[in-house]
């Protein structure tokens, strides 16, 4: 193991995450604002994306394929997500950390959400799709599972306008961290 996964997933549980910058150096990043996506009836998407999850298109699964999700969330202009970033990933995941949640058409992966799991806490560290509607149709029934399962977060890190139109919503650094602490204690959870 080339990485201290111990200290990697005590980084996260205190709110911080990595991410590769242009010269692909990894880094720890915190910020005083949080984006949530919300787990409650806050939660929301459009009709027209109710359609096609109706038509039962996709197929979703956990970890079927974890490196091709993280290689489809770095195939990218620019990425945060460097070589040592993906070898990081995969040590989380090899230690039952980092999971990937997919959907699929057929046998072919139509886009998937990576993410770390602590306790009652969804880390979002990214997400992509191959095929048209492959990451919304991810990402509502990967909120459907985190609800069952009784999660109280699901972080999303940074806002942009794909995730707004979900409802998601920016919390402060003090009641993020609050909401963390308790999520990081529910010890008893299980993601798959």
């Amino acid at each position: 193991m080339r990485y201290n996964v111990s200290a990697i997933i005590e980084g996260y549980a205190q709110g911080y995450f990595l991410m590769g910058d242009d010269d692909n150096n990894l880094g720890w990043y915190g910020s005083r604002d949080r984006t949530l996506i919300p787990l409650d009836e806050r939660f929301r998407y459009p009709k027209s994306l109710r359609r096609i999850i109706n038509q039962n298109k996709f197929s979703v699964a956990i970890n079927r394929d974890f490196q091709s999700v993280v290689d489809g969330c770095a195939d990218r202009d620019t990425t945060w997500i460097s070589p040592d970033l993906k070898e990081i990933y995969q040590e989380l995941h090899y230690s039952g950390w980092a999971h990937s949640f997919e959907t699929w058409e057929g046998d072919e992966l139509a886009g998937g959400i990576l993410g770390i799991v602590i306790g009652g806490a969804f880390i979002g560290e990214s997400m992509f799709y191959r095929i048209p509607d492959g990451s919304k149709v991810a990402m509502v029934k990967l909120v459907e599972k985190l609800r069952e399962k009784r999660f109280i977060i699901f972080d999303a890190q940074m806002m942009n306008p794909h995730l707004e139109r979900f409802g998601a919503y920016g919390v402060g650094n003090l009641e993020y961290q609050d909401l963390l602490t308790k999520a990081v204690a529910m010890t008893e959870l299980n993601f798959v």
